[in-house]
């Protein structure tokens, strides 16, 4: 397959497009780990768990695509990545003043 083609598929015209893709890809690639992670970690409790982790990809994805979608000047992408930023942010924050607050129980 020749360049042009895949810059053809990819809708890119030259290297700065073309990398900006990619991150755009490894932002997509981060969500998806996130309910894989998800996923494999309810199957062996045999019931639904979220685990910190998933928060975690959930932030790193979320940084990556609200990025890109700033590049790619994008609007609704950006309002929807940016609120999704503040609920990842939020529930890691309770995440760990739960932990701080059994810790100083203990």
């Amino acid at each position: 397959m020749s360049l042009e083609a895949v810059w053809s598929a990819l809708h890119v015209e030259n290297w700065t497009e073309f990398t900006w893709v990619m991150v755009g890809f490894a932002g997509q690639l981060m969500f998806t780990m996130r309910f894989i992670v998800q996923w494999i970690t309810s199957e062996r409790q045999k019931k639904s768990v979220i685990p910190v982790a998933f928060w975690y990809f959930s932030l790193a994805g979320g940084i990556v695509l609200f990025t890109y979608a700033l590049w790619r000047r994008d609007p609704v992408f950006v309002l929807g990545q940016s609120t999704g930023l503040v609920i990842y942010i939020r529930n890691l924050w309770l995440i760990h003043a739960e932990k701080q607050k059994m810790s100083r129980a203990s």
